[in-house]
């Protein structure tokens, strides 16, 4: 460590040198070149959080077609045949529609600034704004803009293609990996990691649910709203706003802006009560239903998921936020898995009774194992695993109910 060394004492004014032990100028250098790595490397990150994510959530689908007689390699293509299909439609349905209301919005745009202008003439106070929107100049450079935007769609497909067939090759390769997985971890621990996979699957599809209920109801708000006001494509507009509002925060902007927008070919009074009602909804949605849902979801205190979205969106921002509920749930699961004793935290029977269980399982798994290779050994525990997981749901929805 760092060393502190004194000049001669008989001198009046006595010199400090500081002295960094070499052991931790390696570590300082090293930390460095970690942190310049994981930036030059941070899309194949992202790349692989995104296919570990639909590898989590696609798992389900496939189990239940194998569990129907299908074998796994074609319940795999099957899914992702589905999945791709789904996001087709998506973008055929949504980006035309969406493209014609911002260009029908361009060549609006002088009139509604001149009507602007006029509403704010008759505000007090607001003259010199009504005189600046009438005849302020902007710098629009649409080509620009366009190149822009357009290089940064196709590498936002490119990396969604790799994550897709990275994802596709995890789920084929399943027993490879995962025995290489479990040949990294000591044989005792190999139960308690595949507890952990396992909770970590049903904390994304438990997400996945979450989200796809906030989804609908946003969608159903949206149609019945540009339907009412007699808006031109309120099944479009009503599913792009459903897809955006899966992004925390930022998705408020792009489910209303849009929406409000189609409903703006009707008139101002039917684009404000459409922008005003979903307004309305989405302080509702982010202070109420999603602590509500979400909490029941994942277990997790209200307080604690509106905390996770907050620190998500100002850290890694608002595209990366969507995930930081995930990722609380996560780091709540395994300070439970690995037994870490949170201050102030007592330890309850009912918890002593678990630990000695899946203690006993992990001796089995042991016992059962001894000699066996990688790849079954991984297997074994994956079903022990399972095993405790469907007893403990049991013996806490029974000690729930009790009263």
């Amino acid at each position: 460590m760092a060393k502190i060394s004194k000049s001669d004492p008989t001198h009046a004014f006595n010199h400090h040198r500081l002295e960094i032990a070499p052991s931790t100028l390696l570590l300082i250098v090293l930390g460095a070149a970690a942190l310049w790595l994981v930036g030059k490397i941070l899309p194949v990150l992202c790349v692989l959080s995104m296919s570990l994510f639909l590898v989590c959530a696609l798992n389900s689908p496939v189990k239940f077609l194998e569990n129907r007689g299908l074998g796994r390699v074609t319940s795999i293509v099957l899914v992702f045949f589905m999945m791709l299909i789904a996001v087709t439609l998506v973008v055929m349905m949504a980006i035309r529609p969406l493209v014609d209301e911002l260009s029908t919005l361009n060549d609006q745009l002088p009139v509604l600034r001149a009507q602007l202008a006029d509403r704010l003439a008759d505000i007090p106070f607001a003259y010199s704004l009504a005189d600046w929107v009438r005849h302020g100049k902007y710098k629009y450079d649409g080509g620009a803009i366009a190149m822009n935007y357009s290089v940064k769609i196709v590498e936002l497909v490119i990396y969604g293609i790799s994550g897709i067939f990275l994802a596709f090759y995890i789920m084929l390769e399943r027993d490879v990996l995962r025995g290489g997985l479990f040949s990294l971890v000591p044989r005792a621990h190999h139960v308690r990691l595949s507890r952990i996979l396992l909770n970590l699957e049903n904390i994304v599809g438990a997400y996945i649910r979450g989200q796809m209920l906030l989804s609908t109801m946003i969608m159903l708000l949206t149609f019945i709203l540009l339907t009412l006001v007699g808006a031109d494509n309120p099944m479009v507009f009503a599913f792009f706003a459903g897809v955006a509002d899966v992004l925390p925060y930022l998705g408020v902007f792009l489910s209303v802006g849009p929406a409000a927008l189609d409903a703006l070919s009707q008139g101002q009074t039917a684009a404000l009560i459409v922008l005003f009602t979903m307004l309305i909804y989405e302080e509702v949605e982010s202070r109420i239903l999603i602590p509500k849902i979400f909490g029941k979801q994942f277990r997790l205190p209200a307080a604690v998921i509106l905390f996770s979205l907050l620190t998500g969106s100002v850290l890694v921002g608002p595209f990366a936020a969507l995930l930081s509920l995930p990722v609380a749930a996560t780091i709540m699961m395994l300070i439970q898995e690995l037994r870490f004793q949170l201050p102030g935290e007592t330890e309850t029977n009912e918890k002593k009774i678990i630990i000695k269980k899946n203690d006993r399982a992990e001796k089995e798994y042991e016992r059962k194992t001894e000699g066996v290779p990688t790849e079954e050994s991984a297997a074994i525990a994956v079903k022990i695993a399972e095993k405790r997981l469907k007893d403990e749901k049991e013996t806490k929805s029974e000690n729930g109910a009790k009263p």
